[in-house]
C-alpha cells in the first residue's frame, strides 16, 4: 500500500504526521508550502478542492479532512498495533465520541475564538473572544472530569484517541484556552505531548 502525506509543519496536518509516526506506517511525505499558495495550485486542488493540508493519498486516492484520516489510520492500522479499539469492543464507542467532540463541538468554540482573538482585525472583539474562552473552559471541566477517572482517554491504555484529542486541546493552550485551569486534563495533556512521536518537525 503505497500512502503519501502532503503535509506543512506546524499546521493542521501535524496530528496525522504524529500519528503515521505512532502507529509506524511507511509513508512518503510531501511538503506543500503554504506560505507561498502551493495548496491553491491545480494539481494539488485535484486531491484536495478545500486547498488545505492535510490530504493522504491512498494507493493514489485522496482522503482530506484530518479527523477522516486519524480515524481511517485508527480502523486500518490502530487495532493490529493495540492503539485503537476494535470494531465490535466498547471502547470504539468512546473513541470515536471523544474524537468527534474534540473537532466538532470543542473545534466550533475554537473557531470562534481564533475570530475573535487573532483573525482579521477588523473582525477582533474582546467581549467575544473571553465567551469563547469561557466556553471552552466549560468543555474542558466536561474532559477534566472525564479523566478525573482514568489516566488516558480510553482508560488505562494510552491510544490513538488521546493523540487526536491532545492535539486540538494542546492547539487551544497555544490560543489561549485556560487548560491548566483543569489539572487533570493539564496532567494528561503533557503526557500525551511527551510521546515521542508529538517531537521533532511536524
Amino acid at each position: 500500500m503505497s500512502i503519501v502525506l502532503y503535509w506543512h509543519p506546524m499546521s493542521s496536518a501535524s496530528p496525522v504526521a504524529s500519528a503515521l509516526a505512532e502507529l509506524g506506517v511507511p509513508h512518503e511525505r510531501v511538503k506543500v508550502d503554504i506560505r507561498t499558495g502551493e495548496q491553491r495550485r491545480p494539481e494539488f486542488l485535484a486531491l484536495n478542492p478545500n486547498g488545505k493540508v492535510p490530504t493522504l493519498t491512498v494507493d493514489g486516492a485522496p482522503m482530506f479532512e484530518t479527523l477522516a484520516i486519524q480515524l481511517w489510520l485508527g480502523e486500518r492500522y490502530g487495532v493490529e498495533r493495540g492503539l485503537w479499539p476494535a470494531a465490535d469492543a466498547p471502547e470504539r464507542l468512546s473513541a470515536m465520541s471523544w474524537c468527534a467532540w474534540a473537532y466538532v463541538t470543542y473545534g466550533a468554540v475554537i473557531s470562534r475564538l481564533h475570530v475573535a482573538a487573532h483573525g482579521d482585525e477588523s473582525r477582533r472583539d474582546a467581549a467575544q473572544a473571553q465567551a469563547a474562552i469561557d466556553d471552552l473552559s466549560a468543555l474542558l471541566a466536561v474532559l477534566d472530569g472525564h479523566l478525573a477517572a482514568r489516566a488516558w482517554v480510553l482508560g488505562p491504555a494510552y491510544s490513538l484517541a488521546d493523540l487526536v484529542v491532545g492535539s486540538v486541546i494542546g492547539y487551544t493552550a497555544f490560543l489561549g484556552a485556560p487548560v491548566a485551569a483543569h489539572p487533570h486534563v493539564q496532567a494528561w495533556l503533557s503526557r500525551v505531548q511527551a510521546r515521542p512521536a508529538m517531537q521533532g518537525d511536524i
